[in-house]
């Protein structure tokens, strides 16, 4: 995920609507791709022209994702973040479908071990939940932990839940 050369604020997004089994989601893209996926509607702090045209690809995957159609995403992300919070967020994406890490382990694998707490603030600030998939960082212990989306921990148990049986059907 290179850094942005554009002024966000001077870009156009787009956003469009997308009804999901936890809930309606928002989603808001740019020019370089997705920017961010929102439970509910867009905050007011982000400014977005209403475009099924621009955002159609993004609707489309994220609509077989939901129908257990889709293990991986394939367009390209365009989230805002700090050097390390992309990195995190770059080794979030890489973890396969249905599968989980600790949050040591993805803190081992941006090559800082003892940042397992930084990893969880990056964790929480994921401006693209479900696509960067912050559902799949658990606890060391195996435990769900916290999840800012809608619903908390409920809606994370769900997303695992629907990625689990999505696996399972592709291996058959």
């Amino acid at each position: 995920m290179p850094a942005s050369k554009t002024d966000p604020v001077a870009e156009t997004l787009y956003s469009a609507a997308v009804d999901t089994p936890v809930g309606p989601m928002t989603l808001v893209v740019s020019s370089r791709g997705l920017r961010s996926l929102h439970f509910g509607a867009l905050p007011a702090t982000v400014t977005a022209v209403a475009s099924d045209r621009n955002t159609a690809p993004w609707r489309r995957q994220l609509q077989e994702y939901f129908a257990g159609k889709r293990l991986h995403f394939t367009l390209p992300v365009d989230p805002l973040g700090t050097a390390f919070q992309k990195q995190v967020w770059s080794v979030m994406m890489d973890i396969p479908c249905g599968e989980t890490r600790s949050y040591g382990e993805i803190a081992r694998a941006v090559g800082r071990p003892g940042a397992a707490r930084a990893v969880g603030m990056a964790n929480k600030r994921n401006p693209i939940p479900v696509v960067i998939p912050c559902h799949r960082i658990i606890g060391a212990d195996g435990s769900l932990t916290g999840y800012s989306g809608h619903n908390g921990l409920t809606t994370k148990q769900a997303l695992l839940d629907l990625e689990r049986a999505a696996v399972t059907r592709a291996a058959r």
